[in-house]
């Protein structure tokens, strides 16, 4: 076990990173603020959705396997009913960095994913979001943190 901080960090220190569900219509959901900020801090972020090929000029991936290369890490910005499918994925490309997105709902999180991804030696973030933590926070973010952290929606702790 390690603090959400650490693991935090840990994750942050990962330059290529894949955001999935990132959306056509980038007001409507949460992973596209993730994928837009890693890009301006200058991550290499990539993005995944099987139903776009191009979003904001860039080019869009069906899935983690079609990404050329590889990934050091994953946000996972889908419905929970996804995120199990989404690590399977992640655990055959040997991908042990998962962050599953959660704000107010559960977001992306899923009890079984979580699991089997812990059970296949991923490292998994099991709620909150990237951009609560730096080097990508911003000053709205890190008053959430401390808010959800307090009611449960982040993890004090990550195995």
């Amino acid at each position: 076990m390690v603090t959400i901080a650490t693991a935090a960090q840990e994750f942050l220190s990962c330059r290529r990173i894949a955001v999935t569900g990132v959306s056509r219509t980038p007001g409507s959901h949460g992973s596209n603020v993730i994928f837009d900020r890693l890009v301006e801090r200058g991550y290499d972020a990539i993005p995944v959705n099987p139903h776009a090929t191009e979003i904001g000029g860039r080019t869009v991936y069906p899935s983690l396997a079609a990404i050329p290369g590889s990934v050091e890490a994953v946000v996972i910005a889908t419905a929970p009913t996804r995120a199990l499918d989404t690590m399977k994925e992640a655990v055959d490309l040997g991908i042990d960095q998962v962050w599953m997105h959660r704000s107010i709902d559960a977001g992306s999180v899923s009890d079984e994913a979580t699991a089997y991804g812990r059970e296949h030696g991923v490292r998994v973030i099991d709620g909150g979001c990237p951009l609560m933590f730096d080097p990508v926070s911003d000053g709205g973010h890190k008053v959430m943190c401390r808010l959800f952290t307090w009611f449960g929606k982040v993890p004090r702790q990550v195995e």
